[in-house]
């Protein structure tokens, strides 16, 4: 698949974790993003489509309350947030609060918080 390059796309994420494996194989089983080891043996990510990727670090605070919220899209925001829960995860604005548009914020294990987004039909 081939990766778009665009002046100002969003291309990298640095995710703040209090635990990478726990954090890894959450996003890995909610998002199937890839897991993988960088160049220098950090595990790092991509997204589902392969145009975002990232890594995990111990060295910063989680973004517990809403400042910058990055939004993941998915197919049913609904199924996610079950997911989400059963997965170690927590439900921080259920869905509806941005009517009609059909998003919800979570908290991931580690406590940060981002957004689910999914696509009017």
């Amino acid at each position: 698949m081939p990766y778009t390059h665009a002046n100002g796309k969003i291309c990298y994420l640095e995710i703040p974790s209090t635990n990478i494996p726990v954090s890894s194989e959450f996003y890995r089983k909610i998002f199937d993003w890839n897991i993988r080891r960088d160049n220098s043996g950090r595990v790092s990510f991509d997204d589902a489509i392969g145009e975002v990727s990232g890594m995990w670090t111990l060295d910063r605070k989680a973004s517990r309350e809403p400042g910058i919220v990055i939004s993941i899209m998915v197919d049913s925001v609904a199924d996610t947030l079950q997911k989400i829960v059963e997965n170690g995860g927590e439900i921080v604005r259920p869905i509806g609060a941005d009517f009609p548009e059909i998003t919800a914020h979570f908290r991931d294990p580690s406590g940060n918080v981002l957004a689910l987004y999914q696509e009017l039909s």
